[in-house]
């Protein structure tokens, strides 16, 4: 017997409907049409337009994703010097055919590819753009596949858009980087000297333009056996840098005279091959603004290895 009795509230049996789901969304698998039921499902295959939306949105997410892997892997031999303060990635280039003989090994000259894309770093003042290193760029591209790449050091407060565009186009693959020989990083930076630094662990930087494009150089064939032949290249590249490019007019003049003598034994400066003394010694003399009074051999030297093509770089920056 209960303690207390009380009357029903509400009369009759009530029935209360519960719910079997939390929330009630329509489909994603119908769409409404105009007439008829109003979740009419797509026949014959047809996909929903925003289905096709949303796979289109992830496949651009997952493009910017390995653009972005691409970049930190770029920057990976950077983040443990001061030359990671970087703030724009520019351009890369892809080709390949020979123009050098003889051959060379990038796992004898860098070390064994283990994996990790093997990255020239070169820092230069965008004040002294390094003209020598333009061309052995483009040659490199000519015979490996290179990713090349350019940024911009927070040091700097503006750049032209020339330099910021001077290794070509961006590669329609530059997130693949396995895809790549070879790294080409130029680094806009206020330096005193140009720097350069393949290695960050194991070497220390190679300054000044002459030794850089001496280095770059033995990737693209064998620096010359012969002592005598390999000095003499040596000796016009210390000329070309020491004395044409920084030289007073005096200087630049005396560099003329020599150039004009030794043309007119020989075809090329380092004799009957075209060699890295004729590179420097001819973007030093596009530099200074000296071919237009150069004597004749030299004249004739400058249309040689304008017919060559491959100073189309150092000639397109100076424009």
């Amino acid at each position: 017997m209960p303690m207390y009795q009380v009357k029903p509230v509400s009369g009759g049996d009530m029935k209360v409907d519960l719910p079997t789901c939390m929330y009630k969304l329509p489909s994603f698998h119908s769409s409404h049409g105009s007439s008829g039921s109003p979740e009419h499902a797509l026949q014959n295959g047809e996909v929903d337009p925003a289905v096709k939306a949303l796979e289109a949105r992830q496949d651009e997410i997952m493009r910017k994703l390995y653009e972005l892997k691409a970049a930190v892997e770029g920057l990976a031999k950077t983040v443990t010097t001061p030359d990671a303060d970087l703030d724009l990635t520019v351009s890369s280039s892809l080709s390949s055919s020979t123009t050098f003989k003889g051959t060379t090994d990038l796992d004898t000259l860098l070390g064994k590819d283990l994996g990790a894309l093997r990255d020239i770093v070169i820092n230069a003042n965008p004040a002294q753009p390094p003209l020598t290193l333009l061309v052995l760029h483009s040659l490199l591209c000519q015979r490996y596949r290179v990713l090349s790449t350019v940024h911009v050091h927070s040091s700097v407060t503006s750049v032209p858009p020339q330099l910021l565009s001077c290794l070509g186009p961006r590669h329609a693959d530059s997130y693949a980087r396995h895809m790549f020989q070879l790294g080409f990083t130029l680094i806009w930076k206020d330096v005193p000297k140009l720097q350069m630094k393949f290695s960050v662990q194991n070497m220390c930087p190679i300054e000044g333009e002459s030794n850089v494009a001496r280095f770059l150089f033995k990737l693209l064939a064998p620096y010359p056996s012969d002592p005598a032949a390999a000095t003499l290249v040596d000796s016009w590249l210390d000329t070309a840098f020491f004395q044409l490019a920084e030289g007073s007019a005096k200087e630049r003049a005396a560099v003329l005279r020599a150039l004009n003598s030794a043309l007119g034994r020989n075809p090329w400066l380092s004799g009957p091959e075209f060699s890295l003394a004729d590179v420097a010694c001819y973007c030093c003399v596009l530099q200074t603004g000296s071919a237009a009074s150069a004597p004749a051999n030299v004249q004739r030297w400058i249309k040689s290895c304008d017919n060559l093509g491959h100073f189309g770089p150092a000639k397109r920056l100076l424009q």
